[in-house]
């Protein structure tokens, strides 16, 4: 099982998140590219640590709102969308390559990944952008979506996620952060859904329904409420229970 999280999500003089002791305890790195969040220097910061840590990177794309951390949904047209994807990879090639790694996958952020859930036009937009960059580099998305739909008719490589701190609905589709308890915090809680995700690839919705979620990667948030203990502990966790951790990148 693949453990990522979303790291570089500062932006200038203002932090979010614990990126060096994440880098310590995940597999792949989710990082902003500039457009949700980031900046040059961040960017090359997380990769060189990511190298040196031996964590996979990826390019984690979003909407172009930092004002709104791009978990605003914009209508944007398909061929902006998809330049705007190829240029964020773009730019975190860059770093990668000076810290002697590479983008090894694709990560859509906020807004965007649960738009290209359902949003046809936009999921294929972002399918065009890899395809058109590296058709070689796998997709992580959530089990179901267009996205991963579309990007596998594309010939694209994809890999299903699930979300350690996250509620699901019934659907199997993640519930909305507008919403109370969309974010889960008792550590233990979540640690224990992750070994259930990871052994029998399910998880409990929050109306009590058991739902099907099979994925290769779970996905601890850097931006969450003690998310280094929660990702230390989801990771301890996953070990006892005899879960291999690596990336699938």
């Amino acid at each position: 099982m693949d453990l990522n999280s979303d790291l570089g999500e500062g932006y200038g003089i203002w932090t979010l998140g614990d990126d060096e002791g994440l880098l310590e305890v995940v597999t792949s790195a989710n990082v902003a590219c500039g457009a949700h969040a980031g900046d040059p220097q961040i960017m090359g910061r997380v990769c060189a640590d990511a190298a040196a840590h031996g964590v996979v990177i990826g390019a984690q794309v979003g909407y172009r709102d930092l004002a709104g951390f791009g978990r605003r949904f914009l209508d944007v047209e398909p061929a902006e969308l998809t330049a705007d994807v190829l240029y964020q990879i773009g730019a975190l090639e860059a770093f990668a390559r000076v810290a002697g790694s590479r983008v090894a996958y694709i990560k859509p952020h906020g807004a965007l990944y649960n738009a290209i859930v359902e949003h046809e036009e936009q999921a294929a937009a972002v399918v065009a952008a890899v395809r058109a960059y590296d058709p070689a580099l796998p997709v992580l998305g959530l089990p179901g979506s267009a996205w991963l739909r579309l990007a596998d008719a594309a010939g694209l490589h994809t890999v299903a996620e699930a979300f350690a701190d996250r509620a699901y609905t019934p659907e199997g589709r993640l519930v909305s952060r507008r919403l109370p308890d969309a974010v889960l915090q008792d550590v233990d809680e979540v640690a224990r859904r992750c070994v259930r995700l990871a052994t029998l690839g399910e998880v409990e919705a929050v109306n009590g329904d058991v739902v099907d979620v099979h994925a290769d990667s779970i996905c601890v948030h850097g931006d969450s409420p003690g998310a280094l203990a929660m990702a230390r502990a989801v990771r301890t966790a996953l070990s006892e229970a005899g879960v291999d951790l690596a990336a699938f990148a």
